[in-house]
């Protein structure tokens, strides 16, 4: 029996040691221990979960291996060692974000739950951090130093430099990750933190347009080459330092090597002391975050509350536009969808127009992500609806309902679709076309808000609170899909005056003609908005039952 098993207030028999955790002594073959029961209890819970976590490691080990490949197969090119240290630099960002995105992805390791054990922060470092290197990531990432260092390692001395860092690469990535992860374990497990792992969606969205942009360039002739001042300045920074002193020690800078290689030694201890403070601060110091941070929200929806009401229209619209624009700032869902709508709808555009084979015509793009917003208005208030529906007795409620909702996405949408299309324009240097590309975003936009009026009083759906990635509750996923694509399809439809106008100016080469289709696209989009939310208010006022059931499944 060890101490830990021991009952409070008992001795341990003399002449015998209090147990290792206690001393802690022997907590690596623990901690080790734990994570690997952990884990193997975990797919013993469902055979869906077995079968996730097996495609995953498979599919990393795939791409792990054809990147070590890959980086072997670089051996001996001008600028291979811009690519591994710059690779190097790109895993450590990986590792650093990582905890706060995806907070419970590893919560076997949370150090909140160990605050009532007796161990001490120094040998609880060493055991963590040795557990911490089982798993997927690590793996993945030791395929990737492992090429690198391959890739750029020369002679016996780069042999030697290589067998040392690529190790130390590792240590560093996943220290980083657990000292980010442990100083921030308040914060992570707060609605805050819960609103970042929500947002791992953009983050994902965001990473791939930025590495298929850098993608396309590195493919141009002498794109490597590029690389080659930014990898001068990284290689000096921990961990990529460690690859660059093996490509160092590879080409007889011996003294440049070294001190690359203390420089890695150096920021692993580092964070390894920032590590053992935070650790020391979150299992000694008393939790006070959550009474000032209510008291701050309380002192902050006084004061805002407030302002933003008197700056709305009165009576019934100001109070459902407030509430419409208190969803999109509070609650994770709505945050997450609007916060994601807004990036992507903004890079597509501006991604394309930097590689020159853009149009500002792509800008409608970015009112057609945000304009999805109008859709399941309803979804949203969840059980809460039946407030909203207690305010509704006929159609000309229903209207004025909906009215506001729309005109709270307007203050929003808006400005955003004629900012997306100005820098669009700007970027291409296409001003000629500009006037017309916002017309039609437009009036795009007010076909987007017509149809999903209609559709959030036709196919409603609830949205679940309990899971980050789960936004429609079991049964409903039809009437999703439906709402969606069909209301989409409905507002393509609704834009085809705009569109086919917008043809014919371009083919009958009357472009000088192209700027009546802004203060055309403005008069469709109202007259559009106009007519949809009539269609959608009675509707709505006849289907409040049925509407309060669907979005109440959740």
């Amino acid at each position: 029996m060890s101490a830990l098993d021991t009952p409070a207030g008992t001795a341990p028999a003399p002449g015998r040691a209090a147990g290792p955790a206690a001393g802690g002594e022997g907590l690596v073959g623990v901690f080790v221990g734990l994570k690997l029961a952990l884990l193997r209890n975990g797919l013993r819970q469902s055979a869906k979960r077995r079968a996730a976590y097996i495609t995953s490691v498979v599919f990393a080990l795939l791409v792990a291996v054809g990147q070590l490949i890959g980086l072997v197969a670089l051996r001996g090119n001008a600028h291979v060692a811009a690519v591994t240290v710059l690779l190097a630099g790109v895993l450590a960002v990986g590792w650093a974000v990582m905890p706060l995105f995806f907070p419970s992805g590893d919560e076997t390791l949370d150090p909140s739950r160990l605050v009532m054990l007796p161990l001490r922060p120094r040998p609880l470092v060493a055991a963590l951090l040795t557990a911490s290197l089982v798993g997927i990531g690590p793996l993945f990432t030791l395929c990737l130093t492992a090429g690198s260092v391959a890739a750029v390692a020369y002679g016996a001395a780069g042999a030697a430099f290589a067998v040392v860092c690529a190790p130390l690469a590792l240590l560093l990535c996943v220290a980083l990750a657990r000292t980010v992860a442990t100083a921030n374990t308040r914060l992570l497990t707060s609605r805050k933190g819960r609103d970042l792992a929500v947002l791992s969606g953009l983050v994902i969205a965001v990473g791939f347009q930025v590495v298929n942009f850098g993608a396309q360039r590195l493919s141009e002739a002498g794109g490597l080459s590029t690389l080659d001042p930014v990898a001068d300045v990284v290689r000096w920074l921990p961990p990529a330092s460690a690859i660059g002193a093996v490509d160092s020690a590879s080409r007889g800078a011996y003294g440049q090597a070294a001190g690359q290689l203390l420089l890695s030694v150096a920021a692993l201890l580092a964070l390894l002391w920032l590590w053992q403070r935070s650790l020391a601060k979150l299992m000694t110091a008393p939790d006070g975050s959550t009474l000032a941070a209510a008291g701050t929200a309380r002192e902050k929806t006084g004061k805002d509350g407030s302002r933003l009401s008197g700056l709305l229209p009165a009576g019934r619209t100001g109070p459902v536009m407030e509430r419409g624009l208190r969803y999109i700032v509070r609650d994770p869902k709505t945050k997450s969808a609007w916060v994601t709508a807004l990036a992507v709808g903004l890079l597509v555009p501006l991604f394309n127009a930097l590689q020159g084979n853009g149009s500002v015509y792509f800008a409608t793009f970015a009112a057609g992500m945000i304009g999805v917003q109008m859709y399941n208005q309803f979804g949203q208030d969840t059980s809460a609806f039946w407030m909203v529906s207690l305010t509704i007795s006929s159609p000309r409620d229903a209207y004025l309902e909906l009215r506001a909702r729309a005109l709270a996405l307007l203050l929003v949408t808006l400005p955003y679709t004629v900012v997306v299309t100005v820098v669009t324009a700007a970027v291409l240097g296409d001003w000629g076309t500009m006037p017309s590309a916002l017309g039609l975003s437009i009036g795009i936009l007010g076909g987007m808000l017509a149809t999903g009026a209609v559709t959030s009083a036709l196919f409603p759906y609830s949205i679940p609170q309990d899971g980050a990635f789960k936004n429609v509750a079991p049964g409903q996923a039809g009437l999703a899909w439906i709402s969606m694509f069909g209301g989409m399809f409905s507002a393509g439809l609704l834009c085809l005056p705009l569109v086919g106008v917008t043809i014919w100016l371009h083919v009958a080469d009357h472009q000088s003609w192209l700027w009546t289709l802004l203060p055309g696209g403005i008069a469709y989009g109202a007259l559009v908005v106009w007519a949809g939310l009539r269609i959608a208010a009675p509707r709505t006022a006849d289907r409040l039952p049925e509407i309060l059931a669907a979005v109440s499944k959740g």
